[in-house]
């Protein structure tokens, strides 16, 4: 599985009522061993909102 299947497939469990922390992406990106700002545009291809942004990352 590539690492953009990997990431989807881990916001799509880690998700809630559209939402994700910007903690439980970063973690998610370095699991999958991708950047944050990869992360992110997976997330937002998703429509997916980034929130709780810690270091403004995305």
């Amino acid at each position: 599985m590539n690492k953009k299947k990997i990431v989807e497939e881990r916001i799509r469990d880690s998700e809630s009522n559209g939402k994700i922390s910007c903690s439980t992406l970063r973690k998610i990106a370095e699991e999958a061993d991708t950047s944050y700002k990869m992360a992110g545009i997976i997330a937002d291809r998703m429509k997916i909102k980034i929130v709780k942004c810690d270091l403004g990352c995305f």
